[in-house]
């Protein structure tokens, strides 16, 4: 039996059936690719999930079409490829994000962050190498071009990644960095994964429910570890998150995509 996804938000397309060529023309992807492995059942649910959570994804963030396919420079794939254990990631050298066909579902608020943050970069600084994720620049360097947004944009990474006094690392890295040090790993506190999490928490916080878009910020092991923002600082995130998006989204709204 297929599995089932909590909802909790308006119908986006009237009850209809959509496919994944209705997906990118809503929104414009360079390209969606989907597996030879997809059986036509799948798709065609598939289609709909994803539909739904790019459009529950818009009206949470206030934007446009253009934001989620980040002005039509994103490409979206779904059961191709992958990495062993890996159920989602976003490749900055393709602007590909990529979700299995069986493990994917609730990966998707932080894959699209992931591609945001790299799209980001060298709008908020100059010179940026292509790989780069804005969060990882802004922790190195104090040269962010000058602009409204940039400033909303500072404001999420400083709340992501400092203490309120802005001198110290924050609660989230100090966390992520004890399960790094318990695991032997450097993933958990790098910049762009700290602001990923985030994003998820700000996503799962919003009145609009979307189990496919994310989960797992609250009930999870990684949750009591302290991997997503909690308390004070995760309503300071999703304030600062909230203020970023709808003035983006606002700014979108003025000018052509």
């Amino acid at each position: 039996m297929p599995r089932s996804f909590y909802r909790a938000g308006p119908d986006h397309r009237a009850g209809a059936a959509v496919t994944f060529l209705d997906v990118r023309r809503r929104f414009e992807f360079r390209s969606v690719e989907i597996g030879r492995w997809v059986t036509e059942p799948e798709k065609q649910r598939s289609a709909g999930l994803f539909y739904d959570a790019l459009c529950d994804l818009m009206t949470i963030l206030g934007g446009t079409e253009s934001l989620i396919s980040l002005r039509s420079t994103l490409a979206l794939q779904y059961g191709i490829g992958g990495r062993p254990g890996v159920s989602a990631h976003y490749t900055p050298a393709t602007r590909s994000f990529a979700l299995a066909k069986n493990a994917g579902p609730g990966s998707i608020a932080h894959e699209w962050f992931h591609a945001f943050d790299h799209y980001i970069a060298d709008k908020l600084f100059t010179g940026t190498p292509k790989g780069a994720f804005g969060s990882k620049l802004w922790l190195i360097r104090h040269d962010a071009v000058a602009h409204p947004l940039n400033s909303r944009l500072e404001d999420c990474y400083r709340a992501v990644l400092l203490d309120p006094t802005g001198s110290r690392p924050s609660e989230l890295f100090r966390h992520s960095a004890k399960a790094d040090k318990a695991a032997g790993v450097n993933y958990y506190s790098q910049p762009e994964e700290l602001c990923a999490r985030a994003f998820e928490a700000f996503v799962q916080d919003a009145p609009l429910k979307n189990a496919f878009l994310v989960s797992g910020t609250k009930e999870t092991e990684e949750a009591r570890l302290g991997l997503y923002p909690q308390g004070a600082q995760r309503d300071i995130i999703n304030n600062a998150f909230r203020s970023y998006f709808h003035s983006l989204g606002r700014a979108l709204r003025q000018k052509p995509a």
